[in-house]
């Protein structure tokens, strides 16, 4: 049953290695992903389900390594087949073949760390697409400094849909269960619209965009459920983008023109769902357990609200890849980088949700 429901999500589990690996790319040199990855390294690597490095740097590793007072040791890998060597001795670390300089200052801006970060990412998709690595956690990039590297992508998301190819994909914030949000399954939000402006955001908004992202939500929740061994449908709620619901078009026709019309057509495809909500009494309703994934309509619609809810336990889960990418919920954290103070909670959270996605439970 498990694989059944997974190949609703194009995900995949090799069967080349006695453990799955987990690898996680470090991030933003010059952020706070180096730090979080060696502070929360002792629980992570804990998990002795699955193998699990870095890719990344190691200068900025060991740097993080006295941000947080850790002697842990960063272990250089050219090649993941000496991840046991280096699960035993302390942190492995793959270091791709672009040169980053040794001296980025911490908690700014710089072009070189906006194109190491992109490279991290590009060689962990390319592991994973070629079935090198299982599964694929990445700490936090800073998309200004990908845009001063002259590189386009806005984000991780975006990044990885194109890498992969992915016809439809969508980001979704997701809090796993036994947090006390949620339901039995947790709460996900998944976004119809992303990195874009507001205007740009509602301009974009169609029938097809919103049924595509109600498919993805019912696709996760499919397989999230039958992991957890919950007999039910999912529950799907799409939230409207107007006041009150647009009030039968006194405040917005968006509801009657596009949510409303996607919403029918979602459910002759069989998927359960409800909606156009208003959006301000349908989180409540959500945390309290009456739904499984809210459909957003745009970035911070959801953001504001799940992230207020459990801002170092969300998630973030990117759909409709055929690979399995979980993500811290935050930035890069310039403001407090270098100082040893950032919560490692959504990174955990991150690394337990990918592991639950192979199918595998911590410490089994």
């Amino acid at each position: 049953r498990w694989h059944q429901t997974m190949s609703l999500m194009n995900l995949h589990i090799s069967s080349k290695l006695p453990r799955p690996i987990i690898g996680l790319t470090m991030g933003d040199p010059a952020g706070i992903g180096p730090e979080i990855i060696v502070k929360a390294w002792p629980e992570l690597s804990s998990n002795r389900a699955v193998q699990q490095f870095v890719i990344g740097t190691p200068t900025y590793l060991r740097r993080a390594a006295k941000f947080v007072n850790s002697d842990l040791p960063i272990v250089e890998l050219t090649d993941i087949s000496q991840l046991e060597r280096g699960n035993e001795d302390g942190l492995p670390c793959l270091c791709p073949p672009h040169h980053v300089p040794d001296d980025l200052p911490v908690g700014q801006v710089h072009a070189e760390a906006g194109r190491a970060a992109y490279h991290y990412i590009d060689t962990a998709c390319r592991l994973a697409l070629d079935g090198a690595i299982d599964a694929l956690v990445t700490a936090p990039i800073n998309k200004l400094a990908l845009c001063r590297a002259g590189l386009e992508f806005v984000g991780h998301t975006e990044l990885l849909a194109q890498q992969c190819e992915a016809a439809e994909y969508a980001m979704m914030l997701y809090v796993p269960p036994q947090q006390q949000i949620g339901g039995d399954m947790g709460l996900g939000v998944v976004h119809t619209t992303l990195h874009q402006s507001l205007r740009e955001a509602l301009d974009s908004l169609s029938v097809d965009s919103i049924v595509s992202k109600c498919k993805l939500a019912q696709e996760f929740a499919v397989a999230t459920l039958a992991s957890q061994q919950i007999d039910r449908h999912p529950r799907i709620a799409v939230a409207a983008v107007n006041p009150h619901a647009g009030e039968q078009g006194m405040f917005g026709t968006e509801e009657l023109r596009l949510i409303g019309p996607a919403v029918a057509a979602a459910k002759q495809m069989g998927i359960n769902c409800v909606g156009p909500l208003p959006c301000d009494t349908l989180m409540p309703r959500a945390v309290a357990g009456e739904f499984d994934v809210v459909v957003a309509m745009y970035h911070d619609q959801g953001h504001i609200a799940l992230k207020l809810l459990g801002m170092h336990r969300a998630v973030n889960v990117t759909l409709g890849l055929p690979i399995i990418r979980t993500s811290v919920a935050h930035g890069t954290a310039f403001e407090i980088a270098g100082r040893g103070v950032a919560e490692t909670g959504s990174l955990v959270s991150a690394f337990g949700v990918a592991t639950r996605l192979l199918g595998l439970h911590a410490g089994r």
